[in-house]
């Protein structure tokens, strides 16, 4: 857009919640609220005020691997946002009033994630399967460990991962707005080059059976949960998100043409590929009455072992295929999607064009799709989880 010249500077660290040692959980998640909180030269607040000044608007996230801090400026502002957005980042203020307010602040948000049923049948179903990895616990971390933590072991964390070798700064918009001159005199250049110390250990998941009795919860779920390979094995996880898609995208879908449409049992189907680096996860949910619980679960067991014994049709391959390029493509349409998926990309050292992911389809024929559904999808390598509404959500 010509008239709408924009900019997004997008800085992404491998400083998620699974970097967090044992007296740490949460950390991760609260250190992305204190950066907001000033730095040795921004006042609290005026870090959002500047760069609203400017035209422009900031952001956050933490999730499992990495955190990232991006803001969208005009492009003539561009310069600096940049000095603005790693001043913030890099040397942030961690003062003890502002910590003890915004501790207040992310224990009102773990008491409203508590609160929410179905987001907690979602974490019990990670607690169970990844039960001795990091990815089983919750993100934001629980009341008592956020008690534990002051300002000095966050700034502890803060030196231990915020580190030029774990860092990966991504810009998108017009040439020029910002140059690799103003980049390599920023702070940036300051930051010691060592790698910190990598503590992530792979993921084994648990398979087995489970039940419990969710007050509040809406609908019953039936939800399963299978171990996929690291994010680096892009060639996997491509298939994985075909065999997804194949499976629950749309009406067409096998999961959702037999359940939801042809025998009316679930009033949703939904299967997600979480790509996640020391292990991905592929994860079903469906919701049903209770009575139909049994019976679900009986025809996603059929369906597996259909498509595990049964080559798919053409027609079900292009149609996955479609659906995923178009995702891919579909994710690209802003500046500040274009520099979370470079930023990730070369973060975790996977340097390649955007699109690179389009060219690894092909080799997924309808026979391999069949192999990799036998051998990835079986229910018995799955944690399956069945949550039943207390009686106070049942309506």
């Amino acid at each position: 857009m010509p008239d709408a010249s924009l900019t997004c500077i997008d800085l992404w660290c491998r400083a998620g919640s699974s970097g967090e040692r044992s007296d740490e959980h949460g950390m991760a998640h609260f250190l992305e609220h204190m950066v907001f909180k000033g730095s040795s030269t921004l006042a609290p607040g005026a870090f959002d005020r500047e760069i609203e000044a400017l035209g422009g608007s900031s952001n956050a996230a933490t999730g499992f691997d990495d955190v990232h801090f991006h803001v969208l400026i005009p492009s003539g502002q561009a310069p600096r946002a940049l000095e603005l957005l790693l001043d913030l980042v890099l040397c942030p203020a961690l003062a003890e009033d502002a910590f003890q307010t915004e501790r207040e602040v992310v224990l009102e948000e773990i008491a409203q994630y508590a609160d929410q049923p179905d987001e907690q049948v979602l974490q019990k179903l990670l607690a169970l399967g990844c039960a001795d990895h990091d990815y089983g616990r919750p993100i934001l971390g629980t009341s008592n460990s956020l008690m534990a933590m002051s300002p000095a072991k966050m700034r502890q964390f803060h030196q231990r991962l915020y580190r030029g070798s774990n860092l990966c700064l991504a810009i998108a918009g017009p040439d020029q707005a910002i140059s690799k001159t103003m980049v390599a005199a920023s702070r940036l250049a300051d930051l010691p080059d060592h790698s910190a110390e990598n503590s992530l250990s792979d993921l084994v998941l648990r398979p087995g059976r489970h039940e419990l009795t969710v007050d509040r919860l809406e609908a019953a779920r039936f939800m399963m949960l299978w171990p996929a390979p690291q994010a680096a094995d892009q060639d996997w996880v491509m298939g994985a998100d075909l065999l997804t898609t194949l499976l629950s995208e749309g009406r067409r879908s096998r999961l959702v043409a037999r359940l939801r449409e042809t025998l009316q049992i679930a009033e949703s189907v939904e299967m997600d590929l979480t790509s996640l680096e020391r292990g991905s996860l592929i994860t079903l949910e469906i919701c049903c009455q209770v009575e139909d619980l049994e019976a679900v679960e009986a025809e996603v067991h059929r369906e597996l072992h259909r498509l595990s014994t049964t080559t798919p049709n053409d027609g079900e391959r292009n149609r996955a295929m479609q659906l995923v390029g178009n995702g891919l493509r579909f994710a690209m349409e802003s500046t500040g999607q274009v520099t979370a998926m470079a930023a990730n990309q070369a973060l975790w050292n996977r340097h390649q064009s955007l699109l690179h992911p389009l060219s690894l389809m092909a080799p997924w024929s309808c026979e391999r799709l069949q192999d990799a559904a036998a051998e990835r999808l079986r229910p018995d390598q799955a944690l399956t989880l069945i949550a039943r509404p207390g009686a106070s959500g049942q309506c």
